[in-house]
């Protein structure tokens, strides 16, 4: 709930960014990108040895399970944040992500931990054994019972 709050706090020093002939960038919430700078650390010394396009086995629960997990939802965070900011704003994020080259990161780490057929196993409406069903041929429904 409070990602969409925060870029309010930079709209009001936006117009002195735009004074200038260099080009600026604006760093997210530091604390963030503290956490997701030591959490792409941790995620490269795990996939390290797994070029992309060939993908990392992540058992469930495993302290390995818990850091990607943790990556991927402070992404979610950032995510929700550079929505909730104006265009001008998500311009100087942006500079921010590319001269730290975390989203390059993020592709990387997206590619290996990405299984090469996703299986889906949950219930489907149509008839089983007709064709194997991955998320990419599924509809998922999210529900919280």
């Amino acid at each position: 709930r409070l990602m969409p709050e925060l870029p309010k706090f930079d709209d009001k020093d936006l117009k002195s960014y735009g004074d200038e002939e260099e080009e600026f960038a604006l760093s997210p919430p530091a604390a963030l990108m503290s956490i997701l700078a030591t959490q792409e650390l941790l995620l490269e010394n795990i996939l390290e040895c797994i070029p992309v396009g060939e993908f990392a086995v992540i058992q469930p629960l495993s302290d390995e399970f818990c850091l990607v997990l943790g990556y991927l939802l402070t992404w979610k965070l950032t995510l929700a944040f550079f929505k909730a900011a104006s265009s001008q704003l998500r311009v100087l994020y942006s500079q921010y992500l590319r001269r730290t080259k975390s989203l390059n990161k993020l592709l990387y780490h997206l590619f290996r931990l990405m299984p090469e057929n996703p299986l889906f196993s949950g219930p489907t409406s149509e008839v089983p054994n007709k064709d194997i069903k991955t998320f990419f041929t599924e509809e998922l429904h999210l529900d919280v019972k």
